[in-house]
């Protein structure tokens, strides 16, 4: 199956939507980020047998799965597998803003990646297998910050030819191995903390305004009253949502946009951890080399 790739642009009459396509001999990836007038309710269909890994990095939507019989209802941060011989579904927009992640894979080299997987995958891939229509899990993974990050890697990929190709196959390997962890622990979570769809809109807010402000982020009483949480439910909840604690999450974010800068900008490693609220240059250095394994001057000579 063949899929123009590249940037495309798609103008309808309540708003806008960009896309960006990658194809790795059979797999498919796609980023796609739209933007609304006002909410709207659009059909997506298709005839292509494949498995799907769907992320919904951002807004709020539901969409009715006609060969699954089923509504979800969705809040952006959470990432599942589908599969059905083909599909068609009701999309219902319910912010004006919508960003989403997506990976196809041929049914047959699907099988052959999780043949070997945890027992879900497992029982996953014998419906598939069978031609059944099915869901990975009725339990909805979040989007922690290693799946985040490597949308991200995807996203921001400058290799090309014969290079781009192993690393988008080797980094939809690594979101397949991630997503089915993730949800086979969300499967397992006897007695979740946050269970609310509100409060989980308010923990996904914490997330973005965190992305937003990386560099000068507010403090934990300040993110407090502005998602209107108490500071336990946000500690809590962010962890139990996105497995790390608050600062957890911004020093990752920290460092991988430091890594993105070394090898995107002429900027010194000193002026990004002056940027990016460092105490230290030193210190600064000590966590990258914590975090990556190498140093930021190896970087900057080696992307």
């Amino acid at each position: 199956m063949k899929y123009p790739e590249g940037k495309q642009r798609q103008a309808f009459e309540n708003g806008v939507s960009d896309r960006m396509v990658w194809q790795c001999d059979d797999i498919v990836l796609g980023h796609t980020h739209s933007v609304f007038k006002e909410p709207a309710t659009f059909p997506a269909s298709s005839t292509n047998d494949v498995v799907r890994m769907h992320f919904g990095l951002k807004g709020d939507y539901l969409f009715t799965y006609k060969q699954l019989g089923r509504t979800f209802d969705l809040v952006g941060g959470h990432h599942n597998i589908l599969y059905s011989p083909e599909f068609d579904m009701v999309v219902q927009s319910k912010t004006l803003e919508i960003e989403t992640f997506g990976i196809q894979f041929p049914t047959s080299l699907f099988i052959r990646f999780s043949e070997n997987a945890n027992d879900l995958l497992k029982r996953f891939s014998e419906n598939v297998l069978n031609g059944k229509s099915t869901l990975l899990s009725d339990a909805w993974g979040s989007i922690d910050p290693p799946i985040q990050q490597v949308i991200e890697q995807i996203i921001h990929c400058k290799y090309g030819g014969d290079l781009r190709n192993i690393f988008l196959l080797s980094k939809s390997v690594e979101l397949l191995v991630l997503c089915a962890e993730a949800c086979s622990t969300a499967e397992q979570r006897k007695d979740a903390f946050i269970r609310s769809k509100a409060d989980k809109e308010k923990l996904i807010a914490v997330r973005d305004l965190i992305n937003e402000k990386v560099t000068d982020p507010p403090n934990l009483s300040q993110i407090s009253r502005m998602v209107g949480l108490n500071e336990y439910k946000l500690k809590r909840g962010f962890k139990e949502t996105f497995n790390t604690t608050v600062f957890g999450y911004l020093a990752e974010q920290r460092l991988h946009l430091a890594h993105r800068y070394l090898q995107d900008t002429q900027k010194t490693a000193a002026e990004i951890s002056m940027e990016l609220g460092f105490a230290t240059p030193q210190h600064f250095s000590n966590a990258f080399r914590k975090k990556f394994g190498v140093t930021p001057v190896s970087v900057r000579n080696n992307p």
